[in-house]
């Protein structure tokens, strides 16, 4: 029996479980990833799921606590957490202090990747197209449109859209509101073109690839994440699969799923193209992935994890969106 421990940040500590709190659009999306994750898993035969939930207040068993028992405990975890504050690097740290096998990266990997401003110099250094990305104190005035968010951030939390100086300063006014301080915020170049991600099953003989997706993403300067359509088209893929790679080549440590944001410019030779940031975790375009697949992913994953040699998935003939709060629609049709 495999034992297969399945970590999400909000629905462990309730962190935006009510519809009015701010972070409720965080709290679906980790509870449709989770929920996703652990059927996937359970299909395994032979395989035992556990879930977080909400601390049991009246054992006052804490997160941390609850966190390492079960890992401990289990084969393999997954942790599905927001880099922001170190909350994931944090979690991993966790996993390995009590010498569980975790289907993520090393929390160096989650360190490197989770700032996006030393990020971005890496990715300069190595050649790999990005905006240039500058604390918000540093960006030369005048210089528009760009964007503010902060240097950890996830789930577009506290990012805007600037197109002059006075935007600029309210922008940087309301993250402060929004408990983001200008310390914490940088700012880059916007890149025009098409939101897209790629994720890819990283294991110790390489990484495997899946299917590109175009993001929606609101139009209110907020950036907001709505959601994603699979498939693109093969040219539009093609770029987005080669710049992911780039994106995650050099980055020691890298391990489980990984997703790449990019924008897709308008080139038809990807010269526009621009690589945005990694998450290195778990992302919601896997509940629309797994809805094309003619594979188990999670198995697929796994698979990948342990070095097996694996064949790419199959994937079924059609299209599907996916809503930020794991709401799936799939057309069985080869239009694209």
């Amino acid at each position: 029996m495999t034992t297969i421990f399945v970590y999400e940040y909000c629905c462990a500590t309730g962190l935006g479980r009510e519809p009015s709190d701010p972070a409720h659009s965080l709290f679906r999306e980790g509870r449709a990833m989770r929920d996703a994750l652990a059927a996937d898993f359970a299909r395994r035969p032979g395989t035992r799921v556990v879930v977080s939930g909400l601390p049991d207040g009246a054992d006052g068993v804490d997160d941390e606590v609850a966190f390492r028992t079960h890992s401990a405990e289990a084969d393999w975890s997954v942790v599905i957490a927001p880099e922001s504050r170190g909350l994931l690097e944090e979690r991993y740290s966790w996993a390995r202090a009590v010498g569980a096998r975790v289907l993520g990266p090393s929390p160096g990997a989650v360190a490197r990747t989770t700032n996006k401003l030393t990020l971005a110099a890496e990715w300069q250094a190595a050649g790999v197209p990005t905006p240039d990305t500058r604390p918000v104190d540093a960006w030369p005035a005048g210089r528009f449109p760009c964007v503010i968010k902060p240097f950890d951030g996830a789930g577009s939390f506290a990012t805007f859209l600037t197109c002059d100086d006075n935007e600029f300063a309210e922008s940087v006014r309301v993250a402060t509101l929004e408990g983001e301080p200008a310390g914490r915020l940088i700012a880059q170049d916007y890149v025009p073109g098409r939101a897209a991600s790629i994720a890819f099953m990283v294991g110790p003989t390489g990484a495997l690839p899946l299917l590109p997706t175009f993001q929606r993403l609101s139009h209110d300067g907020r950036f907001r994440y709505e959601g994603g359509v699979f498939p693109i088209s093969p040219n539009l893929a093609g770029r987005a699969v080669d710049l992911g790679r780039r994106a995650i080549a050099g980055i020691h440590g890298l391990f489980g799923y990984v997703g790449v944001d990019l924008v897709l410019g308008a080139a038809a030779d990807g010269s526009a193209d621009r690589a945005i940031e990694i998450n290195p975790r778990f992302t919601t375009s896997y509940i629309g992935l797994r809805t094309l697949a003619n594979t188990n992913l999670a198995d697929l994953l796994l698979r990948v994890a342990r070095g097996e040699n694996v064949s790419p998935p199959v994937w079924k003939a059609g299209r599907a969106s996916f809503g930020a709060d794991g709401s799936v629609s799939y057309a069985a049709s080869s239009d694209t």
